[in-house]
């Protein structure tokens, strides 16, 4: 399941190199303290909760706000724990821009290195991103993508995607445990407090949709091109909710074609299709609307703000036994590590700020 979405202001640059080093040190060891006691499905599960890793950012020292502690963190890790990947069960592919798209060749080869099945790992791994991209028009790019994998096939992702016109970044958190569905309310969680308007196609709202774009390609391509050209001479209000640019339909005949070769039997298939992208989902939404009058979901994903609860009690009241202990959790990790004195106090120092910040926000529970 996503289990988190997370808004982040949009910082340009890096982390300095004597900081980056330093946050690597202690992501290695918060990482050996964490599998050593709780186990490495523990780890997984702690990635993948968008409090968590946020709170992980600030004890490593990035500013805990930016978008960049994403990419940092993740980093951090991957590089932290190189040459431990099997002594801890845990591996790591991807990163940002060209890292992540070299992602599904780095599963393939740590997986051919420890004997592990990496077909459905691989599948999860562009599933997740195609969601995110393609299926989820929210308005945010996807840059970062980022694989988190276990010897017994459980998975987490953590990625980003970026939006120039408001400058805040966007981070998607997704966890195996329990997964059933990619293309249907995939996520569990959501860390933010905006709401912005979007086409939802894995909305629940938007199952009959789903369904309806998948029955198009029943038909031949040419036909759904005849309709689409309808769609243009429409001239749909500029208040609908899909975005109206022109749809070029030669540029996607193409891509209609491929569908209907590939003669897929339900929407995660055809949006697995190399090639089926947000332009392509868009036009056949909109085509989809036209024919069978069915509406695709605008509702975004976020859901409520933090992922212990909300502070206005929506959906439930925020768990403060869980949030406590993800604090604990992670001030045991520290004052475990094996590092400096100077470098743990500073870490607890951090890490209590975020906790104030965060205690803050919640006063209105009470």
């Amino acid at each position: 399941m996503r289990t988190g979405v997370a808004y982040l202001p949009l910082h340009y640059g890096k982390a300095p190199s004597w900081l980056f080093q330093r946050m690597k040190r202690l992501a290695r060891e918060i990482t050996l303290f964490i599998i050593d006691v709780y186990g490495v499905d523990e780890m997984l599960l702690r990635l993948s909760d968008p409090f968590w890793f946020q709170a992980l950012g600030c004890a490593l020292g990035f500013d805990w706000h930016s978008s960049g502690v994403t990419t940092t963190v993740c980093g951090a890790i991957k590089e932290g724990i190189v040459g431990m990947e099997q002594e801890l069960g845990l591996y790591v592919a991807g990163g940002k821009g060209r890292a992540s798209r070299k992602t599904p060749q780095e599963i393939e080869a740590i997986c051919d290195q420890r004997s592990i099945d990496g077909t459905p790992l691989i599948y999860a791994s562009r599933m997740s991103a195609k969601v995110d991209s393609a299926a989820l028009q929210d308005g945010y790019q996807i840059y970062h993508h980022t694989f988190f994998f276990v010897q017994n096939g459980s998975w987490a992702v953590v990625q980003q995607g970026m939006n120039e016109e408001n400058r805040y970044a966007r981070r998607y958190h997704w966890f195996s445990q329990e997964m059933k569905d990619f293309v249907c309310e995939p996520h569990w969680a959501v860390c933010c407090d905006q709401r912005n308007g979007g086409l939802n196609l894995v909305a629940s709202e938007s199952k009959r949709t789903r369904q309806a774009i998948t029955e198009l390609f029943h038909e031949r391509p040419e036909v759904l091109i005849s309709e689409g050209s309808k769609v243009n001479e429409l001239h749909l209000p500029r208040e609908h909710s899909v975005p109206m640019e022109a749809i070029r339909l030669k540029r996607l005949e193409k891509v209609f074609t491929q569908i209907y070769d590939h003669s897929p039997t339900n929407f995660e298939e055809l949006l697995g299709i190399r090639g089926v992208g947000p332009k392509s989902l868009r036009a056949l939404s909109l085509i989809s609307e036209l024919i069978y009058g069915v509406k695709p979901s605008f509702r975004d994903p976020t859901r409520f703000s933090f992922a212990h609860g909300g502070k206005d009690g929506h959906p439930y009241p925020v768990d403060r036994e869980v949030y406590d202990k993800t604090i604990e959790v992670l001030k045991g990790a520290i004052d475990k590590a094996k590092i400096g004195d100077q470098e743990k106090m500073d870490a607890i120092k951090r890490l209590r700020h975020f906790n104030e910040i965060s205690d803050r926000k919640l006063q209105i529970v009470d």
